[in-house]
């Protein structure tokens, strides 16, 4: 957490917020959420003077594009935020680790809690390189059935832990996973490569049916996250078998179950999920 609807609602945010200023300078005060071999002087050397082209996400990171071609990938980590200091949450910010200052007297920035959360710095090769090795993004229209069904073959996972793979599929965690699979009656445990194509088709339908409602919904809150201007999402309140561990299936009223897959919880319903 965060996953890709809080990634993609945060880019949004920003996106109509900084996108065309230009940066004055950084100042980083927590050097630890910056990736290795990326120091406070580096980054603040090649991003001083350079325009915010576009605010945009890869799968669950929020990417700053700057002219030259560099961009600056922010992973949220668990409690990561970013936020412009015009926007209401600036006031209450508490654990700011770094401020990227803009010509315009305002400043983006990134609060981390933890600390868990990093900021890398790519130039155009680099980010090539970076990308590449990353899954389809599920939203794109490279996702189709086909080639998801063609993912699965290659893999004995379980089919909830293969949807955690980034470099398979980018973007989804483990709410989403649990409510996809949910909605197309797999259950988490199942072998992926076992999946018939039909399970295949109505999982990579539900996949991209749960994310763009959360998306729609602004994210899920259940503990840290707050979107760029410092509002919960609203996606929890839909959740379906994610965290409801013994309470009613809403199809059937079958008691919800849990398991422990790869040492993370899954949630499925036994009747619906056979």
């Amino acid at each position: 957490m965060p996953e890709l609807p809080e990634a993609e609602t945060i880019a949004r945010d920003l996106r109509r917020r900084v996108a065309g200023a230009i940066v004055r300078s950084v100042t980083v005060a927590r050097p630890d959420v910056l990736a290795r071999g990326l120091s406070p002087h580096r980054l603040a050397r090649t991003l001083r003077g350079r325009r915010i082209l576009d605010v945009t996400r890869r799968a669950k990171a929020v990417v700053l594009e700057f002219d030259g071609g560099w961009r600056l990938v922010i992973g949220l980590g668990m409690t990561g935020r970013v936020v412009a200091s015009d926007a209401p949450a600036a006031r209450s910010l508490r654990h700011v680790a770094a401020r990227v200052h803009l010509q315009d007297g305002r400043a983006l920035l990134y609060d981390d809690a933890r600390r868990f959360g990093r900021l890398d710095l790519r130039d155009a090769d680099a980010w090539v390189q970076r990308s590449s090795a990353t899954g389809v993004e599920p939203l794109s229209d490279e996702f189709t059935a086909a080639r998801f069904h063609a993912l699965t073959r290659a893999s004995t996972s379980p089919i909830r832990n293969f949807l955690l793979d980034q470099k398979r599929v980018a973007g989804v965690g483990n709410i989403y996973a649990n409510e996809a699979l949910f909605r197309a009656r797999v259950r988490p445990s199942r072998r992926a490569r076992t999946l018939r194509r039909v399970e295949t088709e109505a999982l990579q339908r539900a996949i991209r049916d749960v994310l763009n409602e959360a998306v729609d919904a602004r994210g899920t809150t259940l503990n840290d996250y707050r979107d760029a201007d410092g509002e919960p999402g609203a996606f929890q309140f839909a959740l379906q078998v994610y965290d409801r561990a013994g309470l009613p299936c809403v199809n059937c009223a079958t008691p919800i179950k849990r398991i422990v897959l790869s040492n993370r919880s899954a949630f499925y319903c036994p009747s619906c999920q056979r």
